[in-house]
């Protein structure tokens, strides 16, 4: 009798350690697409495989609930928190600001579906870099050195790391500094990539704890929005915003589409899985089922904290907040004392995002090195996961080296508002080349594996806000001048056009100038690192 117990225990454990098995591992299906996510040679991005591509590092590791919460804290971090009040003070009124938000989730999870087709089928780390290399094929390596320009010179966390320490010191009630400010921020840019570069589990832990730590932050200040709007706080007429709500809404274009940027990188994130994809287990699975969720979970959060600040703060007093309207609506409910506690929950908020950004930024530069794009001390060093074998630590330094310049370099009053614009620019031109990208491969390659197909209407709304983005900000606003004065308004225009142009000029020299100039061509050959990882790397032959 006893033999029979033990062997029905046995036979339990055996189950219960096959479910768990199959939990973790991806199905055959699955396993089929990440062996051959398509075929055809044409569509095979940069000069790696895609077993090449994936070889190294921690390997998948990452499943739904940590790619969802790699969304969700990337999109929650400083954007609803500090920007509502430049938003409302552009548009000019609470209705027209809320409708801004309601258009930033809509263009997002339009966004977001044109992503998944493209994620879906090139399921490899990379985001953009991947879906531009597999369209854009000529001239060879272009389009990969201008993403590369793009990612690395505006690939930086300043911003996060600024509102973080803006918001420490006023919880401290300490006053600002010309370098206290700053001396924080540089802390926390330090922190996050050795923590990413030395622990890298460790460091994914503290991502979703923070990401859910957010969750829980914007829900104490919707459901705190609800009990104002019923009248019963201190605050005198939580309903008098929502009266003539549109009024003194701006008529120009410019303004409409600075705000936009704002708001469209209040959502940024909702791709933040497919810069990853290398460390995720069941890639298309995940994907399909991470980003809708992460993403709606932001959306629904943001539309009802927006409410909630309109209901505690009259227009005037929120155009007046500056970075800190979060702080603003606590202040207004419970008093000082809640204020300085809400300024510790946002820093923490904009800690998460920084830790979420930088991983994935991280695994972009690891990339870009992998297709032997030339980088002081060679592109293998870069593209290695040293010195743990797990993480990319060379990554992570590209990452900091220009977080730390914008930290030092300009006034923060100033730089903050300009960073989000010039940051906004240049990604809707990306977004403008991938979803052309998404109508020429339907074109040209109508039979490649689509796991995934968006419905066409949806990616031809995302490009007309697209080109209308483009355009709007070169529109002159009234007065001539933008929210960032004394700056001239199209700055962050030229300033974002000047970095891609960059990329183009780089690309020249390497492919074209220098070897016409001393006579060679490149000789691609591929290695394989100590930590597994496969590199592109490129001998210089002499031309006879």
């Amino acid at each position: 009798m006893s033999t029979t117990w033990w062997s029905r225990l046995s036979k339990q454990q055996k189950e219960d350690q096959d479910d768990r098995a199959s939990e973790s591992q991806p199905s055959e299906k699955d396993q089929r697409t990440q062996k051959e996510p398509n075929n055809d040679v044409d569509l095979n991005p940069g000069e790696l495989t895609f077993e090449e591509d994936t070889a190294g590092g921690l390997g998948r590791h990452l499943g739904v609930t940590s790619c969802t919460l790699l969304i969700v804290g990337r999109i929650i971090g400083t954007g609803i928190f500090s920007t509502p009040s430049s938003i409302l003070s552009g548009v000019g009124s609470v209705g027209a600001s809320l409708m801004l938000w309601v258009l930033g989730f809509l263009l997002s999870f339009c966004g977001l579906f044109i992503w998944l087709e493209f994620g879906t089928m090139f399921p490899r780390s990379g985001g953009e870099k991947v879906y531009l290399e597999a369209v854009y094929r000529k001239p060879k390596y272009l389009a990969t050195v201008v993403f590369a320009a793009n990612a690395i010179l505006l690939g930086f966390t300043a911003s996060g790391c600024i509102v973080f320490a803006s918001n420490i010191l006023v919880a401290a009630e300490q006053t600002a500094g010309r370098w206290n400010e700053r001396g924080i921020a540089l802390g926390v840019i330090f922190f996050v990539t050795l923590l990413h570069g030395l622990t890298p589990k460790t460091g994914v832990l503290i991502m979703n704890l923070l990401s859910i730590f957010k969750i829980v932050i914007l829900l104490f200040v919707v459901i705190t929005g609800w009990v104002v709007l019923s009248g019963k706080t201190r605050v005198a007429d939580p309903h008098y915003n929502f009266r003539n709500a549109f009024a003194g809404s701006s008529t120009s274009s410019y303004e409409y589409a600075t705000a936009t940027f704002k708001v469209l990188n209040s959502y940024a994130g909702w791709s933040n899985v497919n810069y990853v994809m290398n460390n995720v287990r069941n890639p298309v699975r995940t994907l399909k089922i991470a980003g809708p969720l992460g993403l709606g979970i932001c959306a629904i959060l943001y539309l009802l904290a927006n409410v909630a600040y309109f209901s505690a703060a009259t227009k005037a007093e929120i155009d007046h907040s500056g970075v800190t309207v979060a702080a603003l609506f606590f202040g207004n409910v419970f008093g000082s004392v809640a204020e300085r506690a809400l300024a510790v929950f946002i820093a923490l908020s904009a800690l998460g995002n920084v830790i979420t950004i930088t991983f994935a930024a991280s695994r972009v530069n690891q990339e870009l090195a992998k297709e032997g794009i030339p980088l002081p001390f060679g592109n293998k060093f870069w593209a290695s996961n040293w010195p743990t074998g797990k993480s990319p630590l060379p990554g992570l330094i590209i990452h900091l080296i220009p977080s730390v310049i914008v930290i030092i370099a300009p006034p923060p009053n100033i730089a903050y508002p300009f960073i989000l614009d010039v940051e906004g620019y240049p990604q809707q031109i990306i977004n403008l080349f991938i979803v052309i990208g998404l109508f020429y491969l339907r074109w040209k390659k109508p039979n490649a594996v689509r796991p995934f197909k968006v419905w066409w209407p949806i990616a031809v709304f995302f490009l007309a806000a697209a080109v209308f983005l483009l355009v709007a900000p070169f529109l002159r606003p009234p007065g001539g001048i933008g929210d960032t004065p004394p700056l001239p308004y199209y700055l962050y225009c030229l300033v974002g056009i000047a970095i891609m142009f960059v990329g183009v000029l780089y690309w020249a020299a390497w492919r074209v100038i220098l070897p016409k100039v001393f006579g060679y061509e490149f000789v691609p050959r591929k290695e394989r690192l100590d930590d597994g990882t496969v590199v592109t790397v490129f001998s210089n032959k002499k031309i006879k």
